[in-house]
């Protein structure tokens, strides 16, 4: 049986593709915390992040499928969150 480092790497098709699910799933973790700390209506919480409340739904459901990676750096940065990226060599 083998096993993995996380989900990504068992469905995705490429170690690249694993790479960006994960640092996608990663921001949108960071993205709905920072957001819910809020306290915010969906409304206003997507005026302050330049969305559409439905949009906003979207990312806080979860529907990673929906948000590229550039969009994810976009709304991190327009939610006030820093983002510090670390590269190492793959194994």
């Amino acid at each position: 049986m083998k096993t993995f480092a996380s989900v990504w790497d068992a469905i995705e098709d490429s170690q690249s593709d694993a790479a960006s699910m994960k640092a996608r799933a990663q921001l949108m973790r960071a993205l709905q915390k920072t957001i819910n700390s809020w306290e915010l209506s969906q409304k206003s919480a997507a005026n302050r992040l330049g969305l559409t409340q439905p949009r906003l739904n979207d990312l806080l459901r979860g529907k990673i499928d929906k948000f590229s990676l550039d969009a994810l750096f976009d709304l991190a940065g327009r939610a006030g969150l820093k983002i510090s990226l670390a590269l190492r060599q793959a194994a």
